[in-house]
């Protein structure tokens, strides 16, 4: 087990996170461009510049929306009077950036280096003939045109607005990851116990009962466990009632799609099946999307994200501590996993062979 757990850790962390930075150029960045006269020229060179996916073709609203629920990761914004506003005297253009923090951290911070970098490369950067160009071609003399270059730099002002905030401190950042984590550990383990538990009372009960009783119980557990790791997070760090119901009632949630989830290898391979929740843990601490957003991700950690109780559970409690949209597609796809699980379980536990439990002889 020393030797095994070591080449699986080792062999999913080098790989699942190589992708950083390599992937970076998978995020994607919406340009909302209103400016009619010198907003062509600043997208063309941003899109020269930017290393991501560019959209161009979203209106402000539209960006937005898709920022919040995390389809895009940056709103570049220039406004309609840009230009109008660059060429008076005593007027900046002002640049928009919009970053939506209810992500991974690696995507804010990254997002916000990007904001001061395009920032910097309109003011200073963009190509001074360019600029000369285009006041030429709103009939500004072209002496007066150079001048105003020259003073480009206290012409452009940069807005940055961040969405949905969070709270001072790394342990914030990390508590969707943290409770997530603890919850599911404690249902592979538990699943484990839970299936030797089925084969002695299946004897005593009958084959169906023994696992209709187990179900009942793994909703009593799932249903009272999480209200011990919740309660530990919010006496650290309080919210209000609504957000800890809900916290709640998404970790109740999750602890029943992870024992589903990892009862199907207990099932199918006995006390070995921790041989495959292992690497399948492992593989999920990279799926679940609170360290390396989905769009970075290497082909076979999307897969899993796909069926992963982390990877909604994660994004759940985004949205409650922090905020973000899409809630509801992400109930959705915890509660189908759950649902698809106990099916597999059940299909299992019809056509498995169970071996007689044979109990210890007493010592008269």
């Amino acid at each position: 087990m020393l030797v095994f757990y070591q080449i699986v850790m080792i062999g999913i962390f080098m790989y699942g996170y190589s992708a950083v930075p390599k992937n970076v150029t998978e995020l994607t960045v919406a340009i909302v461009n209103e400016d009619t006269v010198m907003g062509d020229s600043f997208v063309q060179q941003l899109e020269q510049g930017l290393p991501f996916n560019v959209k161009k073709n979203l209106t402000l609203s539209e960006a937005q929306t898709d920022l919040e629920n995390r389809d895009i990761h940056l709103v570049v914004h220039i406004p309609a009077d840009f230009s109008e506003n660059i060429k008076e005297d005593g007027k900046q253009g002002n640049l928009e950036f919009f970053i939506n923090e209810s992500n991974p951290t690696l995507v804010a911070s990254s997002m916000q280096s990007i904001a001061a970098e395009v920032g910097a490369q309109i003011t200073t950067q963009v190509q001074t003939q360019s600029f000369v160009g285009a006041f030429t071609a709103m009939n500004v003399p072209a002496e007066q045109a150079t001048q105003m270059v020259t003073g480009i730099m206290e012409k452009i002002s940069v807005d940055v607005e961040k969405t949905n905030k969070q709270p001072l401190g790394m342990h914030n950042q990390m508590a969707p990851m943290f409770l997530t984590m603890a919850m599911y550990v404690g249902a592979m383990i538990y699943s484990m116990m839970s299936v030797t538990a089925l084969n002695e009372v299946r004897q005593s009960v009958g084959k169906w009962r023994a696992f209709f009783s187990l179900q009942l119980t793994n909703i009593v557990i799932a249903i009272v466990a999480p209200l011990v790791g919740v309660s530990i997070y919010f006496i650290v760090q309080g919210y209000g009632i609504e957000t800890f119901l809900g916290v709640w009632m998404v970790h109740a949630l999750q602890i029943f799609a992870s024992i589903q989830f990892t009862t199907i290898a207990c099932l199918l391979l006995g006390p070995s099946g921790m041989l495959l929740n292992i690497p399948l843990l492992l593989t999920q601490t990279i799926a679940n999307g609170a360290t390396i957003p989905y769009e970075m991700m290497p082909g076979v950690f999307k897969f899993v994200s796909h069926i992963s109780p982390m990877f909604y559970s994660v994004h759940l409690d985004y949205n409650l501590f922090f905020g973000g949209g899409t809630t509801g597609s992400y109930a959705v796809g915890l509660v189908l996993v759950a649902l698809g699980a106990l099916a597999i379980n059940a299909m299992i536990h019809q056509y498995r062979h169970y071996k007689p439990v044979t109990k210890p002889a007493q010592i008269m």
